[in-house]
């Protein structure tokens, strides 16, 4: 009879852990309409012909403001800079002295940035994205976001957040199996940022691609 109880104690426990991760979505879509924070990101390849799986550390900045509004600033291992302003996504690749121009409408509907950045509440994010509770991994409460367009290269995106509800992590895992795992740190929650935050001018020389 005991470890019936408890067993029932610890499945609702485990419940309510659950809801949190939706209610904890639910509370930074509502209350953070901009932010900025300091980002790390580990990406792993899946194992081929016997060899170990390779990751690759990255780290940087991130702005956003909603709706629609980001910009990373990848600083290690290589300078890139990627700028949304609304309508136009821009990706720089510093060493490449490349611009590469795309309409924002095509390409962020059903991606990780459109969970931070695009919708401003869950209503209009299910929209896009089935979420489901996850279990508590690591100290964190986990949202599963699945896409409901299966055409493209994203399979799923695990959002966490530490239980006083704030955003700390992106799990993502893309159609061909490789994990990008993206860490947030020194996050500030802000009412707005400056326009020129997330205005960009392609650098003098640099060439230019539009897609």
């Amino acid at each position: 009879m005991k470890k019936m109880i408890t067993a029932i104690l610890m499945a609702g426990s485990a419940g309510l852990a659950l809801a949190d991760g939706l209610q904890s979505l639910e509370a930074f879509m509502k209350n953070a309409q901009a932010g900025k924070a300091e980002f790390t990101q580990a990406v792993t390849a899946p194992a081929k012909d016997g060899q170990e799986a390779r990751t690759k550390n990255s780290s940087g900045s991130f702005e956003f403001q909603r709706p629609g509004k980001f910009k990373f600033v990848y600083t290690k291992p290589f300078e890139q800079t990627i700028v949304a302003d609304g309508k136009t996504l821009w990706l720089y690749d510093a060493d490449l002295n490349q611009v590469t121009q795309r309409a924002q409408a095509q390409v962020l509907g059903s991606t990780p940035a459109a969970i931070l950045t695009a919708a401003t509440d869950l209503k209009a994010l299910k929209a896009d994205f089935d979420l489901q509770p996850a279990p508590d991994e690591g100290g964190l409460e986990w949202v599963l976001a699945t896409p409901r367009d299966k055409a493209g290269q994203l399979k799923s995106v695990r959002v966490g957040f530490t239980p006083q509800g704030q955003l700390a992590a992106l799990d993502i895992l893309d159609s061909f199996g490789q994990r990008s795992l993206m860490q947030f740190r020194q996050l500030q929650t802000l009412g707005s940022l400056p326009a020129a935050t997330f205005h960009f001018t392609p650098p003098k020389g640099a060439d230019v691609l539009k897609q």
